[in-house]
Parts: structure tokens; sequence; C-alpha cells
């Protein structure tokens, strides 16, 4: 068996898989702080410690994912204070030590995810847009990061011509997250996005900005496809908006595939994360 941990801002999702990356058991966990969430997940897990053989956990972030530093399996500069600094990997080896761990972002476990049900296709990135808004990309089976894992949330991005709103990014404002997440459109329009009627023109708005991500992902990475998953992506109509801002934007500088092939939304629907998780500890043993 293996098992999933999707450590997400709000809630986690402790999940037990076997070698079809089925789902056999679950857990919904509010996430609170160390000293509450966490004994929860090890007393998840500790009913399948003699049938595990490895656990995955994608984690909200910032987290250290280098391997050989001192704090890798932390979570780091998180506005959640109360999860700063804290070795989230170190807590769950203690406590099954004899289990094989693997360790990243929850963005890029979902994107690992929707890599692992996709055949033919080597080279992935996945955005969601959601509370928050992240990016993870997967390349021949490994994840594309560096001195530490993408922040493509973060990226600036070009002020739609009638958009005046100043943003919501603590850190820089007006980028594609502080723009285009879930929170912004509410501060924006006084509503949650999914009250928002997918006629109203401020989707036109909101595709802009994500067309945006698409197009940066495509000139960075040159990824096969690119996967929008979030709540915020489920609004009716979206993502073919999304499309056509592409098009514009790209205006055939660079050739690709058909656009409803190549922007695209998750095979895996709400578990992209949690499968992902499951695929990275069964590559453990492999």
């Amino acid at each position: 068996m293996y098992g999933a941990i999707e450590a997400g801002g709000t809630k986690f999702v402790c999940s037990i898989g076997n070698d079809k990356l089925e789902i056999i058991k679950q857990l919904t966990i509010p996430t609170v702080s160390p000293e509450e969430t966490m004994p929860q997940v090890v007393g998840f897990f500790k009913e399948f410690e003699k049938q595990l053989k490895a656990i995955a956990i994608g984690s909200f972030g910032p987290i250290d994912v280098t391997e050989d530093s001192e704090t890798y399996g932390y979570i780091t500069n998180t506005p959640k204070l109360k999860w700063r600094n804290y070795n989230f990997l170190g807590y769950l080896e203690n406590h099954f030590p004899n289990v094989k761990t693997a360790w990243t972002t929850d963005v890029n476990a979902s994107a690992y995810g929707e890599y692992s049900v996709r055949e033919g296709i080597n080279n992935l990135v996945y955005f969601t847009v959601g509370t928050g808004i992240g990016g993870g990309g997967v390349k021949n089976d490994e994840f594309i990061q560096g001195i530490t894992h993408p922040e493509m949330g973060h990226v600036s991005v070009k002020k739609h011509i009638d958009d005046h709103f100043e943003g919501i990014c603590p850190s820089h404002g007006e980028c594609l997250e502080g723009l285009a997440c879930g929170p912004a459109i509410e501060k924006r329009l006084g509503m949650s996005s999914k009250d928002v009627l997918a006629t109203d023109p401020y989707w036109d708005i909101q595709a802009y900005y994500i067309a945006q991500s698409a197009y940066n992902a495509t000139l960075f990475l040159s990824p096969e496809v690119i996967v929008y998953g979030g709540g915020v992506m489920k609004v009716e109509g979206l993502l073919d908006k999304v499309r056509d801002q592409f098009k514009k934007i790209n205006n055939d500088y660079i050739s690709l595939s058909p656009l409803e092939q190549y922007i695209v939304e998750p095979k895996l629907e709400d578990t992209s994360a949690t499968i992902g998780c499951f695929a990275m500890a069964q590559a453990l043993m492999k």
C-alpha cells in the first residue's frame, strides 16, 4: 500500500492507495497548527503501517525541496505563521522510520498526477487557480526545479486595460496571484468567484491573466500540454476564453497543437494531487 498526503492551506487530505493508484481509504483533516493536525495524520496512517511501503507528501509552501539542505522537508517562509520553519518530513519519518518518503509541493503533486495518466506525454505543466495560484512541471518523470521549486503564481503579468484593481499579493501586489486568485476576485467584485455569473464580462479580464501564464510557460518550458485545475477554473466557459486570449497573445509565434489539446482541464478533477502522491510513492519502490 501507498500513502498520500495532500497538505493544503485549508485542509489535509490523507489517503491510502494500492498498486493501481486507487484510493482505498481517505481522511480530511483541518489545517490548524502542527500540534493539532500532525498527530491526526500519523494516527490515520498507523492503522496501515505494516502494509505501507512509502508515503508521498504534496505540501503548501514555500517548502525546501533541496535534498542536501539542512532544512530539506521543512515548510519554510509560509504566511501561515504556525507552520513556518516546520520540519514536516522529519516529524513523519520519526513516526514511520521504516517507510520511504517523497516530498514536494502540492501543485507539483497535482502535476505528477496528471502526468501519470497521460500516455505519451513527457513534458507537462500544471496550474491551480483557487485560493492561491501555483504551478508545477514534470519532464521525463522528474520535477522541473532548481535551487527551489517553481513559484509560477507570482510571475508578473500585464494589466488588462479595463482592470483598475490594485492586487492583493503582500509581496508583489499585481502579480498573477495578486490579480487573479479567488480572494482577489472576491475583493474586486464583492462576491465569491462561484457566485459570479459565467456571462459576467469580468471573466474576459480573468482569462487575459490566465492566458499570460500559459504563454509564459510555453516560452520558458515548451510543455506538450498545460493543465488548469482549481476552483476558479470550474467557471463554465472560462477555459475557452483562456484559449481565445492565448491565441491573441501568441499571434502564431509558437506553432502548437490545437489549443483544445494543449490548454486543458484535469483528467483527475479533484484527485490530481492524491494520485500524484501515490505515483510518487510507487516510483520510490522501483
